[in-house]
């Protein structure tokens, strides 16, 4: 009987610990807003998060290396006229980043890459199409520069972001206020989940539903889903009597159920953070002080509690770095940074081995920065599977030549609008350096012949 309780994996021991106090980012003021997304987004250069800012929405964008505490002044990335509800750095370039606002735009921003030294207020690409406030953003994991967003006015809009234009708009599917939405492995599919208490399966580029599941958790308080590697659904939600659930569907069968836990009664809705290389799903709760981790096997009950990471600072949002980002002869499997009130915290998750070499078993190729497929041909139909990198001697920016290249593409696209017009960045900058010194010239002139004029008067 025994031996049926005790179930052997690798993962059995994940440690999770917070990194030394110097190795934080420090007095930062993190946003007040009451909105479901992670506020935070990260990537093996910058951490950028969501930050209070007075007349408008910012967030702020640090070098991975800035940590202690950061000042006041340092500048923030503040194009928006409302607050910002969710940003999203681009998978395959690490200086690219994608913010949502209440402002009702989905604004795109180059990062430079030792990080700001002046406020960045205007955008690559600012994209306007939703008619209420932005809270969803979600880029294409293998086409290059396909975003998702999700907006309170029930739409989700696919733009081709290298066109500055929306290419699919799903404006009949949901009757309500979408919670989550996100891509399958391959981005051939979407997943959303709805006020209405529908989860839905979606044809991105027809914007059909494919697969709906009505009541996935019986609860009114909002639902969170995402695609696991296999094609299976993992849910989080609530019981009628308000009990915090996590559940894993089948597609292929929706009438019950595969797995279906109760956790708590706690009261913030879990974000979950799967890992496809390892299998493993982290639910973290807004305003709460705990990580818990699940594997998620072939076999039933399929989901497997493994342990529960616990601080004593409640947590305003998460950020989860891409495995590309690790340290692997740490035996490091994930890494969060967590934000507090004031601060963020990376919180490091380790699976301990007595062997400094590398880990085979821990490390298995894994999705890298190059998109397989270009905007244009994945609108016209065309999938592309991830392409994979090995970690074994730590991932160093190994396609540096190609991730510049890729966004030189993109800044010389985007100038040009949907109408192909030929790229004149270069020369607009330059003829605005003339007006603006020009503009100086003149004030400058005004100036003397007022103090002339006042000379001659006092005569």
């Amino acid at each position: 009987m025994s031996r049926k309780v005790v179930r052997s994996s690798k993962f059995r021991h994940v440690f999770g610990q917070a990194v030394k106090y110097d190795q934080c980012y420090d007095d930062i003021r993190i946003s007040q807003m009451t909105w479901d997304s992670n506020f935070c987004s990260v990537n093996p250069k910058f951490v950028a998060m969501i930050v209070d800012a007075s007349g408008g929405g910012a967030f702020m964008v640090l070098p991975l290396s800035k940590t202690g505490r950061i000042d006041m002044s340092y500048p923030t990335v503040c194009g928006h006229t409302g607050p910002v509800l969710d940003i999203e750095f681009c998978p395959h370039n690490d200086n690219i980043i994608a913010s949502g606002s209440e402002d009702c735009s989905v604004m795109i921003w180059e990062i430079p890459d030792g990080g700001l030294t002046s406020p960045l207020t205007d955008p690559v690409v600012k994209l306007e199409g939703h008619s209420k406030r932005v809270g969803i953003l979600c880029w294409h994991p293998t086409a290059h520069n396909v975003l998702m967003s999700a907006g309170c006015d029930n739409v989700v809009i696919l733009w081709n972001v290298a066109r500055g234009e929306s290419v699919v708009k799903i404006d009949s599917v949901h009757p309500d206020l979408i919670y989550s939405a996100c891509w399958n492995q391959d981005g051939s599919q979407i997943l959303t989940t709805c006020k209405d208490k529908t989860m839905r399966v979606l044809d991105p580029r027809k914007g059909t539903v494919l697969l709906e599941k009505e009541k996935t958790h019986e609860g009114s308080r909002p639902v969170r889903a995402v695609f696991l590697s296999d094609g299976k659904i993992l849910t989080t939600g609530f019981s009628r009597m308000s009990e915090r659930q996590v559940a894993l569907w089948d597609p292929n069968n929706f009438a019950e159920p595969l797995c279906l836990q109760e956790l708590d009664t706690g009261s913030g809705v879990l974000l979950p953070f799967y890992d496809p290389d390892t299998g493993v799903v982290y639910l973290c709760g807004k305003g709460e002080s705990s990580i818990r981790y699940f594997e998620v096997t072939d076999e039933a009950p399929y989901v497997h509690y493994l342990s529960m990471y616990s601080s004593k600072e409640s947590q305003k949002g998460m950020g989860c770095m891409p495995k590309r980002g690790l340290e692997v002869n740490k035996c490091e499997i994930t890494r969060f940074y967590k934000l507090h009130e004031r601060k963020c915290e990376p919180i490091v998750m380790t699976v301990p081995r007595k062997s400094d070499l590398f880990q085979e078993d821990l490390y298995p190729d894994t999705i890298g920065p190059e998109p397989s497929v270009e905007a244009d041909e994945w609108f016209q139909g065309k999938d592309g599977q991830p392409i994979l990198i090995s970690l074994k001697d730590g991932f160093t920016a190994t396609t540096k030549a190609k991730e510049f290249k890729v966004h030189k593409s993109l800044l010389k696209t985007t100038s040009a609008s949907a109408g192909n017009q030929p790229d004149n960045s270069g020369e607009v900058q330059s003829l605005r350096k003339e007006v603006k010194d020009l503009k100086a010239a003149i004030e400058e002139l005004t100036t003397r012949m007022k103090e002339l004029e006042s000379w001659r008067e006092s005569k």
